[in-house]
């Protein structure tokens, strides 16, 4: 049974609620609730030693400002809301050195200097995958309806963080353990 974890901050409820409706439109069974990865898979390992890790990390980082802003694209077929601050990338790389995960693997998951925080709301479908993948003409659409149905764009806090776990019965990744900044 393969086990998989990453690690997440989740906008306020209301927002959250928001985007969920928004891609509803689109996507009948979402994968994962709404999101910004601050750590992909790589080196988040089933036999989680690496919470303690990021317990220390966390201990000692200070609640830090993010701001949603417009819709972009990865290439042509990941449409995203993109994230303002400057605290975001300070936390993504004090996790992933204190996982070390291989280069490999930061390479693969686009870490450290290839990181680009975003919320994804939808991508092209992959292969057998229809059920989340949308066509070229539906991402076009869903840019347009961003851009007036999820603003203003919202400032929060994040004081804390999310580890989700791979359901492989439900093949949705879910919450596990919220983890707090220090206050």
């Amino acid at each position: 049974m393969k086990v998989e974890y990453f690690i997440g901050i989740v906008p306020p409820k209301e927002y959250l609620e928001r985007i969920e409706h928004f891609q509803s439109k689109w996507i009948n069974k979402l994968g994962v609730e709404p999101h910004i990865t601050l750590k992909a898979q790589g080196g988040l390992t089933p036999d989680k030693k690496w919470i303690d890790k990021i317990l220390k990390v966390c201990g000692n980082f200070k609640p830090f400002q993010i701001s949603l802003d417009k819709a972009k694209y990865f290439g042509e077929n990941i449409l995203y809301l993109s994230v303002i601050s400057n605290k975001l990338h300070d936390l993504h790389e004090k996790i992933v050195q204190e996982i070390s995960p291989s280069e490999d693997l930061i390479t693969q998951y686009f870490e450290l200097g290839a990181f680009t925080p975003h919320l994804t709301l939808g991508k092209e479908q992959y292969g057998g995958d229809i059920s989340t993948g949308l066509s070229k003409k539906e991402l076009k659409d869903m840019e347009q309806l961003a851009d007036k149905e999820l603003i203003p764009y919202p400032v929060f806090e994040v004081n804390f963080i999310r580890v989700y776990e791979l359901n492989i019965e439900k093949q949705r990744y879910e919450k596990y353990l919220d983890i707090s900044l220090n206050n």
